[in-house]
C-alpha cells in the first residue's frame, strides 16, 4: 500500500517520541539537519539514530523528506545546519565516495544499475573499494542472497525485469560491505510476490549484521521487518515509536497503512 499522498491525510504534527531502548550502540545519528535543494528547504531540522544492528524505516507521503534524508546520510547533499554522524564521526560535509569507503551503502531509488554492463560487471563496480579477492567473497555473497542474479551473470543489466534489477541494485550496493545498507524504496513497482521475497532477503541482509536503514512506500511491509520507525512530513519527523507501536498507531493506520 502506498503513502497518503495529500498533508490532509497525514497524523497531526506532534514532538517527536524519543527513541525506545535498544541493545546496540548508536552507529548513525542526525541531529536537528536542514537540507535543501537550492531555495527549496527540504529537510527542516531532522532528528533521529540507527542503532548498531537495527533495521529503521522511515515513513511518509510523497514530498515529505525521505529520500533527502537518505541523500544527506550518504554524501549526495549536504547539510546547510545540523550535523550528521557515523561512528562518532561528523560527516556532515564528507564526499559521497568517502563514505562509501567509510562503510555506508546506498540502493537508491530508481535502481540506477550501468544498463550496458553485465550483472557480474556491475556487482564489480560496486566493490571498487575492495582487494579482487574481496570482490570475489562478495559476488558470492551477493549470488548467495540472489540466486537469479548468478544465472544471469553474463546478462546486461538493462535486459533485466524490474525485480532483478532491485536486487542487482541492492547488491551493488552490498559489494562494498557497508556497516549501514539505506535502502530507498526497494518494491517500487514490483509484483506482490516480489515484494514478499525482496523484504525476505532484507532481513536475511540484516541477520547478517548488516544495519539497515528503509524508505518505503509499503508501510505495511517496512513495519513488518523494522525495529523501529520515525514518520517525516514537510521535511520533519513528526513521530517516532517502535514498529508495533507505529503500526497500532491510529493516524499512522488512517494515513498510510490504507485504513478510513
Amino acid at each position: 500500500m502506498t503513502a497518503a499522498s495529500g498533508p490532509a491525510a497525514a497524523p497531526a504534527a506532534r514532538p517527536a517520541a524519543a527513541s525506545p531502548a535498544a541493545n546496540g550502540k548508536v552507529l548513525l545519528r542526525l541531529d536537528d539537519v536542514h537540507s535543501y535543494y537550492g531555495h527549496i528547504h527540504a529537510l527542516q531540522g531532522i532528528t533521529l539514530e540507527v542503532r548498531d544492528g537495527e533495521i529503521v524505516t522511515l515513513i511518509g507521503a510523497n514530498g515529505a523528506g525521505k529520500t533527502t534524508t537518505l541523500k544527506t546520510i550518504s554524501g549526495l547533499i549536504h547539510p546547510r545546519e545540523g550535523r550528521v554522524t557515523f561512528r562518532e564521526r561528523d560527516i556532515s560535509r564528507t564526499p559521497a565516495h568517502e563514505l562509501v569507503r567509510a562503510g555506508i551503502g546506498h540502493a537508491p531509488e530508481g535502481r540506477r544499475i550501468f544498463s550496458r554492463l553485465t550483472v557480474l560487471e556491475n556487482l564489480q563496480m560496486g566493490g571498487y573499494t575492495r582487494k579482487a579477492a574481496e570482490i570475489r567473497e562478495e559476488v558470492a555473497r551477493v549470488f548467495g542472497l540472489f540466486p537469479r542474479l548468478k544465472e544471469r551473470a553474463q546478462q546486461k543489466g538493462g535486459t533485466l525485469s524490474g525485480g532483478e534489477q532491485q536486487m542487482l541494485a541492492i547488491g551493488r550496493a552490498l559489494m562494498s560491505r557497508p556497516e549501514v545498507l539505506l535502502l530507498d524504496e526497494p518494491s517500487l513497482g514490483l509484483a506482490p510476490i516480489l515484494v514478499q521475497q525482496i523484504f525476505q532477503i532484507i532481513k536475511e541482509i540484516n541477520a547478517q549484521g548488516t544495519t539497515i536503514l528503509l524508505v518505503e512506500q509499503n508501510a505495511l511491509q517496512a513495519l513488518g521487518v523494522a525495529a523501529r520507525g520515525y514518520v517525516l512530513q514537510t521535511g520533519q519527523v513528526i513521530l517516532a515509536d517502535s514498529a508495533q507501536g507505529l503500526s497500532t498507531n491510529q493516524d499512522v493506520r488512517r494515513a498510510y497503512l490504507g485504513e478510513i
